[in-house]
Order: structure tokens, then sequence, then C-alpha cells
């Protein structure tokens, strides 16, 4: 039988409450990320882990260590969240309304009389 495979995403941050695209930058975890970390190592006591793989971001291995798998941890960097470029920290909201402000000047001038 095939060992099960537990992913775990970190706990609660600020721009998790805002909800600002968190990619590269190292947020930190809020009171409460900390205390759902916490709360995780209880739901896992009693599990043996083979592996444990976590990204380099801080909210991930402060997850990792408060649930109580820091000491059996080993930092992956290809774990590291997509690079979000020109979104990051803006909200969904925020990301598709500024796309649509600067794609009718690029229609606009796209359809201008000569280009095409």
């Amino acid at each position: 039988m095939a060992a099960p495979i537990y992913l775990i995403r970190h706990g609660e941050t600020q721009w998790t409450l805002t909800g600002q695209h968190t990619s590269h930058t190292d947020v930190p975890l809020t009171e409460r990320g900390e205390q759902q970390a916490r709360h995780l190592g209880t739901l896992l006591q009693g599990l043996a882990f083979d592996q444990v793989l976590v990204s380099p971001l801080q909210r991930a291995r402060r997850t990792c260590e408060l649930a109580g798998l820091g000491a059996a941890a080993r930092v992956e960097p290809n774990l590291r969240e997509w690079d979000y470029g020109d979104y990051e920290g803006l909200s969904l909201w925020n990301a598709v309304s500024n796309e649509a402000f600067e794609l009718v000047p690029r229609r606009l001038s796209s359809e201008a009389p000569g280009n095409s």
C-alpha cells in the first residue's frame, strides 16, 4: 500500500485576510495563523512522516515549526510559491480592475487607423 501524502498550507497572514496575492513577499503569520499552526500540531499527533519538506518562506517554515514538524523539516526551494509579478500584493478585484484599465488604451491604440 502506498504511503499517504499530506499537503499543509501555511496559517493565516495579513494578506490572507485582505485577499492580496502573496507569492515571494515573505509575509509572516498573524497571531491567528500561529494558533492555527499549533492546532494543526494536535491533529497530526501520533503520525510519523518519512519526509517533511517546507517552502523557504517564513510563513511556511513557522507553520511547520509550530505544528511540531520543524525538527524533521527540510527546506525545499521548489516549494516556494509562484511569482505573481505585477499582481503581487493586489487583491483579485484590484488586479482585474487594473488590467481592465490598462487594456482599454491598448485596444483603442491597436484599433486606430493604420494599426493592424
